[in-house]
């Protein structure tokens, strides 16, 4: 039995195509991930000269990583050729790495095995249908010990938006289709990169929450993002104005925040960080082994896998 398709991967390239003219005034949220993930390479002690930007959009990577690593060579990779015209027409930082773009599908990759020491993905992943697959491939892709390191967008997202949706629909034309697309699991994240045939493989999620003068604005920047809806079985008419002005209005009522008048949006960030394996890699214990508990050893509050100290990030966000 096949791989079930839950993304038709043709609308999401074409809701890329249709984003990248002004992508630029809508990626705030990939600007706050990559900043994130190069924050995460910034701990790790070793030089990556060759690096891959999986499913890239317009290069948002590219000054962020510019004197970073021993970065020589980036090569951004998306599956749209209007979002890889914009990243090539991005200014290259002074100092930075030598950049070149390659139009191709995250499930499909062109490159030879072993071609890159290091595979950075920003918000991308999270559109595969064969999310399995194509970690393996960025695995294969990765020169022995090569970091692999991504960002993309786990269950929790949109958690408001889903429920004003589902409920407007049913109220307006008492049936409901999928209209916000499902996301990956944290507690299947780990597992997922070690059935990749990854080493040392480590996941773990933060919140982003975005505030918004009213729900509508919320779907304009989803739209402005190239984040419309793309799940195989949504409607494919467009969506009644009725439907959509209730869904801002229980949206209000519900989530809205009388201090500010405002509307937040919830948006999951999962981090994978693992590495391709090589025979001189440290091997991890077995579970179980250690003699002492390492929040003892630094005096500190012990605090379950996966799971991030209280707080997050609260971004305002006016009209797009």
């Amino acid at each position: 039995m096949g791989m079930p398709i839950v993304f038709d991967r043709k609308a999401v390239r074409a809701h890329r195509e249709r984003a990248a003219r002004r992508f630029a005034d809508h990626d705030f949220l990939f600007r706050e991930a990559a900043e994130r993930l190069v924050e995460r390479l910034d701990d790790v002690a070793r030089s990556f000269p060759r690096a891959l930007d999986l499913g890239a959009r317009t290069g948002v990577l590219a000054p962020l990583l510019a004197g970073r690593s021993g970065i020589e060579t980036l090569i951004h990779c998306d599956l749209s050729p209007a979002m890889m015209r914009a990243a090539r027409a991005r200014p290259c930082a002074v100092g930075g790495p030598k950049r070149a773009v390659v139009v191709a599908d995250e499930e499909f990759l062109p490159f030879a095995e072993g071609s890159f020491d290091l595979v950075v993905s920003c918000l991308s992943l999270h559109w595969t249908n064969d999310l399995p697959g194509a970690l393996l491939q960025a695995r294969r892709a990765l020169k022995p010990d090569g970091l692999f390191l991504a960002a993309l967008l786990g269950g929790e997202t949109l958690v408001e938006l889903r429920q004003a949706l589902l409920d407007a629909e049913l109220a307006e034309t008492g049936g409901a289709g999928p209209r916000v697309s499902p996301f990956a699991d944290l507690r299947d994240a780990a597992g997922l990169l070690q059935r990749a045939g990854f080493a040392l493989p480590v996941a773990d999620s933060d919140t982003i929450t975005v505030e918004y003068e009213n729900a509508l604005d919320l779907m304009r920047d989803l739209r402005g993002m190239g984040e419309a809806n793309a799940v195989v079985e949504r409607r494919k008419d467009f969506s009644r104005r009725s439907t959509l002005l209730r869904a801002a209005a229980i949206y209000e009522d519900r989530f809205g925040r009388p201090a500010t008048g405002r509307m937040p949006a919830t948006f999951q960030i999962l981090t994978l960080t693992a590495w391709a394996p090589a025979a001189d890699q440290p091997k991890p214990l077995r579970p179980g082994s250690a003699t002492h508990r390492l929040a003892e050893a630094l005096d500190a509050v012990e605090i379950k896998t996966g799971e991030r100290p209280a707080g997050g990030c609260t971004v305002p966000r006016s009209g797009a």
